[in-house]
């Protein structure tokens, strides 16, 4: 056998050798992952609104036909007015009759006033309210990993479990 054959066997067989055990060192390292130390879960609170209603039994005045209540004053002046002329004697007379009047209508426009603000009539009325109905749900996951002796933090849509994969020296985190 030719000595250089033998050389360049050996070391072919060297560099094969050597080539086989990086790669399987490679694929175990790829294998193996990066180590997660903690993974927490992220919720956030969802606000869903919808409306509740309920009939309301309201009181209300019924209109006013006399807002100037002048039947009221009118009708009380001439009370007043004839009340005051029994009263007075003499010239006091008029003086008594005028009084009565102007007491008898302010009088009667205040009863007017208070028997209009006590018409009133019932009704139902439907009342509306929004309320908000809230449940928490799935925000994803912060995830601490370390790989290759360093520490990382990454945002994660699902629970990655106790590792993560690698990929051509670079770690997975996105889901498949």
């Amino acid at each position: 056998m030719n000595k250089s054959f033998v050389v360049g066997g050996v070391l072919g067989a060297i560099v094969v050798t050597a080539g086989g055990a990086f790669a399987g060192y490679r694929m175990m390292d790829s294998q193996r992952g990066a180590e997660v130390l903690s993974a927490r879960a992220i919720t956030r609170t969802v606000r869903t609104p919808h409306q509740e209603c309920h009939d309301e039994q309201v009181i209300r005045q019924k209109p006013v036909q006399d807002t100037n209540r002048l039947a009221g004053t009118g009708i009380g002046a001439v009370v007043g007015g004839l009340l005051g002329h029994e009263v007075g004697g003499g010239s006091g007379k008029v003086l008594a009759t005028v009084a009565g009047a102007a007491a008898g209508g302010y009088a009667g426009n205040k009863i007017e006033q208070k028997v209009q603000q006590g018409e009133t009539y019932t009704t139902t009325e439907q009342r509306c309210a929004v309320l908000y109905d809230t449940h928490e749900e799935p925000a994803g996951y912060e995830v601490e990993y370390e790989y290759q002796g360093k520490r990382h933090r990454v945002h994660m849509d699902h629970d990655p479990g106790k590792r993560l994969p690698v990929k051509d020296g670079q770690v997975v985190t996105a889901s498949t």
